[in-house]
């Protein structure tokens, strides 16, 4: 895991409650729709990001982060590490706080390039888990 526990803790606490959960759509079967599930529960708007722009749990979809016409706090990625780089460049240019690439997410460039650009980022981690554990 990339990410120490005052920076999980700032992520989940401190930066914002507005999180783009990018890979987010309906289907149940996914990691993504629980984990938005839990982070609904602790308070958190969730947005999904998804080619599908399809609304998930009342919340409008978008095809891209910068189709987003609000600032968002966090980019929650679910996407396999070949496409966070990207996913995470974005996160840069949207002005996000920080980015979080769930369990088995791992690009160590975008984790360096992400840092230089002043935001917070956790790798290979979820915060589903990570989250019940502040109490």
């Amino acid at each position: 895991m990339y990410g120490d526990e005052a920076t999980i803790r700032t992520i989940l606490t401190g930066l914002g409650d507005t999180w783009a959960v990018v890979g987010l759509s309906n289907n149940r079967d996914r990691a993504a729709y629980g984990v938005a599930e839990v982070l609904r529960r602790y308070g958190k708007r969730v947005v999904p990001v998804h080619p599908k722009a399809e609304p998930v749990g009342g919340e409008q979809g978008y095809a891209s982060l910068a189709d987003i016409p609000f600032d968002v706090d966090v980019v929650d990625v679910f996407v396999n590490s070949e496409l966070a780089g990207a996913v995470a460049d974005e996160a840069v240019a949207k002005g996000a706080r920080a980015v979080w690439f769930q369990l088995g997410v791992v690009d160590e460039a975008a984790y360096e390039r992400t840092r230089a650009a002043g935001l917070e980022m956790v790798m290979d981690a979820c915060p589903a888990i990570e989250i019940p554990r502040l109490g």
